[in-house]
């Protein structure tokens, strides 16, 4: 069974918290109601990832959910790893950026990341960060991409 994988990225600071949540809810809902097995990846480097995580573990919660995981992605070892394996499914660094220079790693992290969906949910509102250039290399793959901020 291939899973239906589903990357999510944002600027590091937004605040169109009811926006989003009402947006996501059915996007979300309807995806892992269709779908065999859904897995989702996020980073955890800013208040969208965080918000974004919340709302999928109440989903997964409400609607008991078990063909579905929520899967931190990080670009490099990070203190408390413990918390974090709590909170998410998994947790883990990609192979293949394990022994990227850290000021590149969440750069490389997003990429892996866009690379191995089958789709983006981003918030991206202006043309610059990392965010931003997440998301133009998921238009660059050709990637389906769902911007939030533009809904």
């Amino acid at each position: 069974m291939k899973p239906y994988i589903i990357s999510f990225f944002g600027h590091r600071d937004f605040y169109e918290h009811n926006k989003i949540e009402a947006l996501l809810y059915p996007i979300l809902k309807d995806l892992i109601d269709n779908k065999e097995w859904v897995e989702i990846y996020i980073g955890r480097n800013g208040e969208f990832d965080v918000f974004v995580a919340s709302i999928i573990k109440r989903i997964k919660k409400r609607f008991d959910y078990c063909n579905c995981e929520l899967s931190l992605v990080l670009p490099y070892n990070v203190k408390d790893v413990e918390f974090y394996e709590k909170y998410y499914d998994s947790v883990f660094i990609p192979e293949s950026i394990e022994k990227a220079y850290p000021k590149a790693a969440i750069a490389k992290r997003n990429e892996w990341m866009v690379s191995e969906c089958d789709l983006c949910i981003c918030y991206v509102n202006c043309d610059k960060g990392g965010a931003f250039k997440a998301l133009e290399f998921a238009e660059k793959l050709g990637k389906r991409v769902i911007n939030l901020a533009e809904l």
